[in-house]
């Protein structure tokens, strides 16, 4: 089955010149979503992990259901002040100005191998928020899979740069 042909690109959305992947034409067919899971864990097997972390909100579909199955805890990052109690958080720079991600302290403990999921990787920047916020509780990112990555903004291979295990599913260009 090739993932791709389920990613509906949307031009010129959320504004003009962005050409937008849009995962809900994968998720809303069940083979192509199971596929998309199966995929997951498969290439998840080559890594050492205990907890399975995602990054608000789309990661959330993909992560819980790879938790589910792999039978590890799955741990949510979120953006500001959707935490209940005491969390590390992380600033970050946005292609539209900052924006936080925050985790529960209590969520990762030392040495934790943390596997991060999410939908898409574009420039990376909340990818790479998502590691330092792993590595603020003293865990460790074991590796990141992302379903999409728009290859020529760099953010999985600049992720690859700084050290970091990155497993893509599909690629798009960008633009």
């Amino acid at each position: 089955m090739n993932l791709k042909d389920y990613i509906r690109s949307i031009p010129d959305y959320p504004k003009k010149g962005i050409l937008f992947r849009d995962i809900t034409t994968l998720i809303k067919d069940e083979n192509a979503f199971t596929e998309t899971i199966n995929q997951i864990v498969e290439r998840s097997k080559k890594y050492n992990f205990s907890k399975i972390a995602a990054i608000e909100s789309r990661g959330f579909v993909f992560a819980s259901a790879v938790s589910y199955i792999l039978k590890k805890p799955f741990l949510m990052l979120r953006k500001k002040n959707k935490l209940p109690a005491d969390v590390h958080s992380i600033d970050f720079e946005l292609e539209y100005g900052t924006a936080t991600i925050e985790v529960h302290k209590d969520s990762i403990n030392k040495n934790d191998g943390v596997l991060i999921i999410d939908d898409l990787i574009a420039t990376g920047g909340t990818a790479e928020a998502a590691a330092k916020l792993v590595e603020i509780s003293e865990g460790n990112v074991s590796a990141f899979i992302f379903v999409i990555n728009l290859f020529d903004l760099n953010g999985s291979d600049n992720l690859v740069k700084k050290g970091y295990k990155v497993e893509n599913l599909i690629n798009f260009p960008g633009h």
